[in-house]
């Protein structure tokens, strides 16, 4: 039997360079996590939530909480529902932000991959389509409801990628009604119990309203000509008087955020068709400008290869363009220039397939990477360094780069977990065609230096870089 305590039985032990694993978390198998995000307590107690990734019926709902004040030993507390599942069965709860004492949790209720929704006779089915606004203050085991504003689009994707920083205002990726996807709209939550809008902004072709005779289904799936159109993934992150943007098939926007009621655009730099695969997600995905530097590290979404048959992509033989990391040039934001690209995560020398774009399929699959640790200077309990990237690849794992030299990036180290065991019915998403490969989703990284990543149809990881275990 292998000798790593997180192991899933001999040779499924998952593969590691540079980094200590100091804990594994199944969470009593309750269900999974989508995006994270952590607290630190006046006392000193740190908490980690999980936006709900649970695919069986009702599972998509809630968010997971547990206390890793012991990066050695995490504690899996609960999974807190913000309301019973048969209120609103479609309603789902993807993301999730916290800062000065308060948690905003993102409300979808569809569109989105086909996959993942399933509704009929919308119009029957209540939903929440918006934020839900809560206090840790008092008891961060407990979150107190303090409020919910609604985007005003029902059984629509609703509030998806958003940056909450502290103060007054959440600065959403989100549906609105006249405009086709999500665009970046701004929230007052000053009164929690009473949010307001105090702004937008939209790529000029996503105001479907303003084009003669021209429809759209809010509720539709995310197909790939969908992917390919300018909307707002996000999130929208503010830096001073700026805002950047990843905006899909519009690649990265620049906004003058100086006057919240009215944001500007200053500059865009596209990405596509160069970058961005036919299959893959959000073309572009995140655009997280770097602590202190006039540098913008910017994403084009891969996919879990679990969406798709291999069969189905075997008798496409489609080329499938590159989708990855980029390092933005912003000095000038009227134009960003792209300056530098991540390289392509290394693979173990003892890996079983020759590289991560056929990896179980047999062919080329949309690979690429998926969501960075975030920092943001009104959650202190976050690393803040503008020297180091950490992205967790899907199924390439978590990756580690040294960006100190914006054009010569270096990885440091990586970490791909085993492979989940359940039977597919067992899984949290029993319906996935493809092969059931570890995935990781969403990374964090607090002010001790440990790194949380949580995996598909698993629990979270807790590790450290070697030389700071």
């Amino acid at each position: 039997m292998s000798e790593k305590f997180y192991a899933k039985g001999e040779g499924n032990e998952g593969y590691i360079k540079n980094l200590e694993v100091l804990s594994f978390c199944d969470m009593d198998r309750v269900g999974g996590m989508f995006q994270m995000a952590l607290y630190k307590t006046e006392a000193g107690k740190y908490y980690l939530y999980g936006a709900a990734f649970d695919g069986r019926p009702n599972g998509m709902l809630g968010v997971m909480i547990s206390d890793v004040t012991d990066p050695k030993n995490p504690r899996f507390i609960k999974k807190f529902l913000p309301f019973a599942p048969e209120e609103n069965p479609t309603t789902t709860t993807p993301k999730i932000q916290i800062a000065d004492d308060k948690m905003i949790i993102a409300m979808s209720a569809g569109s989105g991959p086909g996959q993942l929704v399933e509704q009929h006779e919308l119009a029957d089915i209540p939903c929440e389509a918006g934020i839900r606004i809560y206090s840790l203050k008092e008891d961060p085991e407990n979150p107190k409801f303090l409020g919910y504003w609604d985007c005003g689009v029902p059984h629509s994707i609703g509030v998806h990628r958003f940056m909450y920083n502290g103060g007054d205002l959440v600065h959403l990726s989100c549906e609105c009604r006249g405009f086709e996807g999500m665009i970046y709209r701004i929230v007052n939550i000053a009164d929690p119990a009473h949010p307001y809008e105090v702004g937008r902004w939209w790529s000029p072709e996503q105001y479907a309203d303003g084009y003669p005779g021209r429809t759209f289904d809010p509720h539709a799936p995310h197909v790939p000509a969908f992917m390919d159109k300018g909307w707002m993934h996000g999130p929208p992150f503010v830096r001073g008087d700026k805002a950047y943007l990843g905006y899909c098939g519009d690649g990265l926007y620049v906004l003058d955020v100086s006057d919240f009621s009215r944001p500007r655009c200053l500059g865009n730099l596209r990405l596509m068709p160069a970058f961005s695969s036919y299959h893959a997600g959000a073309r572009t995905h995140t655009a997280l400008p770097l602590p202190g530097r006039d540098f913008v590290v910017v994403t084009n979404e891969g996919e879990r290869f679990q969406f798709f048959p291999p069969k189905v992509l075997q008798e496409e033989n489609m080329a499938q363009a590159m989708n990855n990391l980029h390092m933005v040039d912003v000095r000038n934001p009227e134009k960003p220039t792209l300056v530098a690209e991540f390289p392509y995560p290394e693979v173990p020398e003892n890996f079983p397939y020759r590289n991560f774009n056929e990896m179980q399929l047999g062919c080329q699959g949309p690979f690429g990477p998926h969501n960075l640790h975030e920092p943001m200077d009104g959650k202190p309990w976050l690393e803040q360094r503008g020297d180091r990237v950490y992205c967790c690849y899907f199924h390439a794992g978590l990756r580690v780069f040294d960006v100190s030299d914006p054009y010569y990036i270096k990885e440091l180290a990586y970490f791909i977990p085993p492979n989940p065991t359940q039977n597919p019915e067992e899984s949290y998403f029993p319906g996935f065609p493809g092969p059931r490969n570890a995935t990781t989703e969403d990374v964090i990284v607090d002010d001790r230096g440990c790194i949380i990543i949580d995996a598909l149809d698993d629990g979270f990881y807790i590790l450290k870089m070697k030389e700071e275990a």
